[in-house]
């Protein structure tokens, strides 16, 4: 039977769902696995190449964490690198869901390599993070992982014990596909002692689990590992019928690790029928995809299960060679379960060679194993008995503790509507002689509340009359005094036309910066009073992105500046458009302002579960933190001369902060001097509810 561990989801907590990450393989040429490491390669690449690159960039730390989970179970070495690399990463940029992750891809290079105590070290780690930050999701996950790993220990007590634990958090919060898992491994720690009846009730609580979720590729786990369990039963019918269901599923999903393990199990079903030429031919499917995965734990059954095959067909020489593998790769990870097999096999070959001498050597070293596993499995059994029997109690004990905590809480509460009914009588009495100083009292309160809103109104009304005031006084009536005297020049002769043609150019640049400063005055002065309405709808961001490199190409092109859009097709949020036109507007224009000739822009979004995050790279001139501090300023009126000495009002990003919070959004950025800013903000993303209202 085969552990079943949680995996996480990334960008996105999901909490539930879990960011399950399957290493899909291609069935013969791995073209599926390639295909996902050389994008991971590319997008990471990519991102270290960007000129304002950050390796405390979350997005550049998921890519590396989604990438060392790809070489799980292929390529070990590679997956200690880079969950080395992440830790240090995730720690550096404060990342507490990357050092999770980190941690248990450590763990899982050790649990894969055989070195348990040091898997149990760094699941732990994870764990006590997880608890920590009251993750409750990834405490279930790294419970789980501990459980699994005490269980390879053979500490089957305290595998339960953790498991139990697990299961009461996962139930607590419904985390179903959490509770189907756990039920499989608890299934496990049955088998182990031979306990198929218990194995199959927690087995069957799984099976009905995915049987309601719908979830496809784990039913199909939870079957191949009914079917392992029907067929040490010798239920051989019922264990084929399961696992050709699992097969079926695996084939299509392409999930290696999991397809060869069901290959091995319909091997030992035909086995066990005696059909030994059949067995092989599924037994040698599975080595094919083991000559592809890092699985050794499955392997040594797969090879054991080769070596009774051969050893039923009298090909001795063959079954020696896969018995001697099997024997030498358990002895490296130290599974007992996998030498008392292997020294068995070993054994009957020897005799069969009337290798006495060896035979007797491989016999005794089989019964030693044999009799420690016994002993060790009575004793497990026991102590998983204890296990459970003590947990129940403490449940049970501190059910009758809330119980008795609640019936003192009762009688407090009696004495303390008593004591209440007292105090309510005298305050009758008492509020009978006031009552008509309260309400002249509470008058007085109301009116002078009525003008303190009143005079608030009037002094932020104040403010926003001088802000304009002065906007259109600095930067409107010098542009426009500019025009009028360049006008009446050329009206009085004083200039040619070939002269004031000539500052025609100049002139539409400043008309268009006056242009661009009256919409945000119009929009900005809305907000302040009142008028602005919010008007949700969904809104298409790739048709107003490009609206806006349409409306802004001259500007770009006479600073031969490229204009990247990466926005999908497809990428859609709930929102008001014109507000979001206004804030991509002026982002947009930003970045041209302060990027300098020939530089380049990119404006994308990254789509996550109820959210769109937008943004704005550039490779500009980037910002001071003192300036950074200033940006978002409702009263700030900051301004700074662009690359060509481009005049601004100072209103735009506290624009764009008023209508991204009216959409139910967040915005900030990403800058230091000389390496471009990156502004971000986030809108909500089409949901059920919000197309219902609509």
């Amino acid at each position: 039977m085969k552990f079943r561990i949680l995996k996480p989801f990334y960008l996105n907590n999901l909490l539930q769902g879990c960011m399950v990450i399957f290493l899909i393989l291609s069935f013969t040429t791995l073209a599926s696995q390639s295909s996902k490491r050389d994008t991971l390669l590319s997008e990471i690449e990519e991102i270290r190449n960007s000129s304002n690159f950050n390796s405390k960039d979350t997005l550049y730390i998921h890519n590396l964490i989604a990438l060392a989970y790809e070489y799980r179970f292929h390529n070990l070495d590679s997956l200690y690198t880079l969950s080395q690399k992440n830790l240090a990463l995730s720690k550096k940029a404060e990342y507490t869901n990357g050092e999770i992750s980190s941690y248990h891809s450590m763990g899982g290079y050790y649990s894969d390599k055989g070195k348990i105590d040091q898997a149990i070290i760094y699941f732990n780690k994870a764990y006590k993070l997880a608890e920590k930050y009251e993750n409750n999701f990834l405490k279930v996950r790294t419970l789980n992982d501990l459980a699994k790993e005490y269980g390879y220990k053979g500490d089957y007590s305290k595998s339960l014990k953790w498991y139990l634990e697990a299961m009461e958090i996962a139930e607590k919060h419904n985390y179903k596909n959490s509770i189907s898992i756990i039920n499989d491994n608890i299934a496990h720690l049955y088998l182990e002692q031979k306990d198929f009846q218990q194995a199959m009730v927690f087995l069957q609580k799984s099976k009905a689990i995915h049987e309601e979720v719908g979830n496809p590729v784990f039913l199909a786990e939870t079957l191949s590992n009914i079917a392992s369990t029907y067929a040490d039963m010798n239920e051989l019918d019922y264990a084929m019928y399961n696992i050709n269901i699992s097969i079926a599923t695996f084939e299509k999903e392409k999930i290696l690790e999991w397809l060869a393990y069901c290959y091995e199990i319909k091997g030992k079903i035909y086995l066990k029928k005696n059909k030994n030429t059949w067995a092989l031919y599924w037994y040698k499917q599975s080595e094919l995809l083991h000559q592809e995965i890092e699985d050794d734990r499955g392997k040594i059954d797969l090879l054991n299960g080769m070596t009774e095959a051969y050893l039923n067909l009298k090909k001795d020489s063959i079954a020696e060679e896969y018995a001697f593998n099997a024997f030498n790769l358990s002895k490296k990870i130290g599974l007992r379960s996998g030498i008392k097999n292997s020294t068995q096999n070993l054994s009957k070959i020897f005799k069969i060679k009337k290798d006495f001498e060896k035979s007797l050597w491989y016999h005794e070293l089989y019964q030693t194993t044999y009799e420690s596993l016994s002993a060790i499995s009575n004793e497990k059994a026991l102590n998983m008995l204890k296990t459970r029997v003590e947990y129940d109690q403490q449940k049970q004990l501190l059910i009758v503790e809330n119980e008795k905590a609640l019936a003192k809480q009762k009688i407090y509460i009696y004495i303390f509507i008593i004591i209440l009914f007292i105090f309510a009588i005298i305050t009758f009495i008492v509020h009978r002689n006031q009552q008509e100083q309260k309400k002249l009292n509470q008058e007085l309160r109301n009116k002078k509340a009525d003008l303190e809103q009143k005079q608030a109104y009037l002094n932020e009304l104040n403010q926003t009359k001088n802000k304009l005031f002065s906007i259109i006084g600095h930067d409107l009536r010098g542009p426009i005094g500019a025009f009028q005297g360049l006008l009446k020049l050329f009206k009085e002769g004083e200039m040619t036309k070939d002269e004031f043609l000539n500052f025609v150019p100049k002139l539409k640049v400043d008309i268009d910066t006056i242009s661009f400063t009256l919409n945000n005055l119009l929009s900005w002065g809305q907000t302040q009073m009142n008028g602005s309405i919010t008007r949700h709808s969904i809104t298409n961001l790739d048709s107003i992105v490009e609206e806006n490199i349409a409306l802004l190409s001259e500007i770009a092109e006479a600073k031969s500046i490229t204009l990247i859009n990466r926005i999908e097709p497809n990428c859609q949020v709930w929102s008001d458009p014109n507000q979001i036109d206004i804030i991509i507007r002026n982002l947009l224009s930003n970045a041209l302002k302060f990027t300098p000739n020939n530089g380049k822009i990119i404006i994308g979004a990254i789509q996550k579960i109820k959210t769109c995050e937008i943004y704005v790279k550039d490779n500009g001139l980037g910002m001071s933190e003192e300036i950074i501090g200033k940006l978002f300023e409702k009263d700030s009126n900051h301004t700074t001369y662009g690359t060509n000495d481009e005049k601004g009002t100072g209103l735009g990003l506290s624009l764009c902060k008023e209508m991204v919070e009216k959409n139910n959004g967040k915005i900030w950025v990403h800058s230091a001097l000389g390496r471009g800013s990156s502004f971000y903000f986030t809108i909500p993303r089409i949901q059920k509810q919000y197309k219902e209202s609509a």
